[in-house]
């Protein structure tokens, strides 16, 4: 019988978010010799009920369909060489996509294009000859599952990440969202800190809207500097509620 992860972290590459904190989980994995199962929730799928126009920014359709995409083919990944292949591939996602420089100017969307994912494919030791799962709509069952699983340990009103600690009985929560990577001390102590929160019975929420940018080149903020503060009501800096 194959023992479970000690980490299940649910990621959708488009969400900077996301990338922020696995990054710290990376950390924790290491200092604590923990075993990650990277797993997939797509903001597309998720919000496939509402209608975009209405409720996002006009560049969100095609960045969370570019999501969709580069997670049918890490999908493909998967399939081929085992859940070991995922964090690798979610890894080389997140340096095109957040590491690279700031994100003005270049075409929505531009995060599931091709010539990214075969960079990427690349650069975690996978065949470039999966690159037509991109547009393999046949995948999107099983991601809408395991994004229905993931939504399923925290409830539908959340976004990316959802990480479930000691599965299948132990903790899962959403988040936590961060703007700044902490350094080694703080990565230890801020997890300790969200675990024993969310192990305490009867705790549902903590919660605030107001976010500084990511520290990230996409955003244009470096690690040095603090980003912008902005309201995300909803999540997602939504049009409407």
């Amino acid at each position: 019988m194959t023992k479970n992860a000690d980490i299940t972290f649910y990621f959708d590459p488009i969400c900077p978010f996301a990338w922020m904190t696995s990054k710290w989980i990376r950390i924790v994995q290491a200092q604590r010799d923990y075993t990650v199962d990277w797993r997939f929730i797509s903001l597309r799928l998720i919000n496939a009920h509402l209608d975009y126009d209405t409720h996002f920014p006009p560049e969100y359709d095609a960045q969370h369909t570019a999501g969709l995409r580069l997670l049918r083919l890490a999908s493909a990944a998967r399939e081929m060489r085992g859940r070991e292949a995922v964090g690798p591939l979610y890894a080389a996602y997140g340096a095109r996509i957040f590491e690279a420089g700031p994100d003005e100017g270049k075409t929505p969307g531009w995060q599931g294009t091709p010539e990214l994912a075969t960079d990427a494919l690349a650069e975690a030791g996978l065949p470039v000859s999966l690159i037509g799962a991109l547009d393999d709509t046949t995948r999107d069952a099983e991601i809408q599952a395991e994004s229905d699983e993931a939504l399923s340990l925290t409830g539908k009103d959340v976004g990316t990440p959802i990480i479930h600690f000691e599965p299948p009985a132990g903790v899962a929560f959403f988040g936590p969202v961060i703007s700044r990577l902490p350094d080694e001390e703080q990565a230890a102590e801020l997890w300790d800190h969200v675990v024993g929160l969310a192990r305490f019975p009867g705790f549902a929420e903590l919660k605030r809207s107001l976010r500084e940018r990511p520290q990230l080149p996409s955003f244009g903020v470096t690690a040095d500097e603090t980003g912008k503060t902005e309201d995300w009501h909803a999540g997602s800096r939504r049009l409407k509620k």
